[in-house]
C-alpha cells in the first residue's frame, strides 16, 4: 500500500504559489531579482546565510535557536544539497554566519549571539572549515571564541568577518544607534574575551523618529544581519526593512567607515528578513527570511 500524502505538502505548495503571486505583483528596486524560493521543511527558520568560498554557486544556511545544530548547503535557487550535523557545540541561539578565507583555507563562522532577554553572561562564535564534499555528514569546529560585552548583556544578530584585518565585527540589534564591536578572528588563547566597542553606525533610517508607544525600537531600525564584501570595501547591514551599505576607504578601519553616510535601499518583500550575505564574487547580495516558504533574492547593490 502507498502511504497517504502528507497534508503539509499541499499546504506548502499553496503557500509557495501565493509567495510567487505576491512577488510577481511587487516591484523591487532596480537590480533585485528572485533567485529561488526556500521550500524545504528543514529550512523553515533560516536566520543566517553566507556564500561558499570553496564551492561555486553554493550558499550556506543555518536555522534559528530551538533547532538541532546543523548547517545546510543549498544552491542559489534554494535547493538543499547537503545537511551537516554539528558536533562539539551547544546551540543556544544561532543568528548569523559569514564565510571567509584564511591562509588558503575556506571557513564558515557561525555566531551564537542571540539574547532576546539580555540574560546571557557569555556568547560563542564557532569556526568550521568548509567540507570538501557536499554530501550529508558531520562537522566539528576548527576553533571557537567565547566572549562577553564590556558593559552587560545585549541582543545581537549580525556579524561580519574581515579576515585580512583578523577581525570579527558585531552589530547590536535593538540599541539605537546600533553599536559596533570587534573581536579577534583567531585569538591565541581560549580564555573568555571582551568585545571591544568601536562606536555606532550612522544613518540608520528613521532614527530621528520617536519609538512607538510601547517603547520598543521600530523594526525598520533593528539590525538582523551583516556581511563584509569579498574586496573588503563595503559592509552590508540588514534591518527588517532596509539594506545599508557602508563604504570603507583605503587605509580606513571599520569604526570610521560606519560613521559615514550609508547608501540605503528598501528591501524587497521578505517574511522576517534575517539572512544576508555577499556572493563569492562580490557582485551581489543574497537575502532571505525566516519563515517558509521564503523568497531567496539576488540583490545588485
Amino acid at each position: 500500500m502507498h502511504a497517504a500524502p502528507s497534508p503539509a505538502r499541499p499546504r506548502l505548495l499553496v503557500a509557495a504559489l501565493l509567495v510567487l503571486v505576491l512577488l510577481a505583483g511587487c516591484r523591487g528596486e532596480s537590480g533585485t531579482g528572485l533567485s529561488g524560493v526556500l521550500m524545504d521543511m528543514q529550512l523553515r527558520e533560516v536566520s543566517g546565510l553566507a556564500a561558499s568560498t570553496r564551492h561555486p554557486g553554493v550558499l550556506w544556511l543555518h536555522d534559528d535557536g530551538g533547532n538541532p545544530a546543523r548547517l545546510f548547503a543549498v544552491t542559489t535557487s534554494g535547493r538543499r544539497l547537503a545537511s551537516f550535523n554539528v558536533d562539539g557545540v551547544v546551540k543556544t541561539d544561532w543568528e548569523d554566519i559569514e564565510s571567509f578565507q584564511l591562509e588558503g583555507r575556506s571557513y564558515l563562522l557561525v555566531a551564537d549571539i542571540g539574547d532576546n532577554g539580555g540574560l546571557r553572561r557569555s556568547l560563542q562564535l564557532h569556526v568550521f572549515e568548509e567540507p570538501e564534499e557536499l554530501s550529508n555528514g558531520r562537522l566539528s569546529p576548527a576553533w571557537s571564541i567565547a566572549f562577553r560585552y564590556p558593559d552587560g548583556a545585549r541582543d545581537a544578530e549580525a556579524i561580519a568577518v574581515d579576515a585580512e584585518r583578523g577581525e570579527v565585527l558585531l552589530v547590536s540589534k535593538k540599541r539605537q544607534p546600533p553599536e559596533l564591536f570587534v573581536l579577534p578572528l583567531h585569538p591565541p588563547t581560549v580564555q573568555l574575551l571582551t568585545a571591544r566597542p568601536q562606536g555606532t553606525l550612522y544613518g540608520m533610517p528613521g532614527l530621528d523618529e520617536d519609538t512607538d508607544t510601547s517603547g520598543r525600537t521600530p523594526l525598520a531600525r533593528q539590525v538582523t544581519a551583516a556581511s563584509v564584501s569579498p574586496d573588503r570595501r563595503r559592509l552590508a547591514v540588514m534591518t527588517y526593512r532596509h539594506l545599508l551599505l557602508y563604504e570603507r576607504r583605503e587605509g580606513q578601519d571599520w569604526a570610521n567607515a560606519v560613521t559615514g553616510t550609508p547608501v540605503v535601499h528598501d528591501l524587497p518583500w521578505l517574511p522576517q528578513a534575517e539572512a544576508l550575505g555577499w556572493s563569492a564574487d562580490g557582485e551581489a547580495l543574497y537575502a532571505t527570511g525566516e519563515f517558509m516558504p521564503a523568497p531567496l533574492y539576488r540583490i545588485l547593490p
